[in-house]
């Protein structure tokens, strides 16, 4: 590990972010001493996930998402592994009927399956991913159905067929 990526803090982290974005960081926070939040733009993630991945030399661990009731959030968790860092992007998708997002697998490869995931459990689509097939779901789930979705209803299921 080199001298200068030992020296770096959590808040150099957030600062060197807000300084490359300004008014683009809606909102930071630090949890602890070791994890904190930005607020982006959905349209600037890729911008966003770019620069902690390939100008930061953060590690891309896993994207998550949650319902949170007027907006679904997508978090992009980002470690700088020899410190314990953990920086997490937070993009909140107001339109919960057709909700988009840039996909970040041009940043970053690894990000393909978790968006399959996320696109099949809470609706997303990942503009620009063209493999978004199901991958957890029985092949009968029905259309339109996302588990994870604070409005899931479970579907009626046709009981001769038990």
């Amino acid at each position: 590990m080199s001298a200068r990526r030992r020296e770096i803090t959590l808040d150099h982290l957030l600062k060197m972010t807000k300084d490359r974005f300004g008014q683009k960081i809606l909102k930071s926070e630090k949890k602890n001493g070791v994890r904190a939040y930005i607020d982006i733009d959905p349209k600037d993630v890729v911008e966003v996930t770019e620069f902690l991945f390939k100008e930061m030399g953060l590690r891309f661990n896993i994207a998550s998402a949650v319902d949170d009731f007027d907006s679904i959030e997508i978090l992009y968790h980002f470690s700088l592994d020899e410190s314990g860092f953990i920086l997490t992007a937070r993009a909140a998708i107001k339109d919960k009927k057709e909700p988009h997002i840039d996909t970040i697998t041009k940043v970053t490869p690894s990000a393909w399956w978790i968006e399959r995931e996320i696109h099949e459990l809470f609706g997303v689509h990942f503009d620009g991913n063209d493999d978004l097939r199901p991958l957890l779901l029985p092949d009968d789930w029905p259309q339109g159905v996302y588990p994870l979705r604070k409005d899931f209803v479970v579907p009626k299921r046709d009981s001769r067929k038990e």
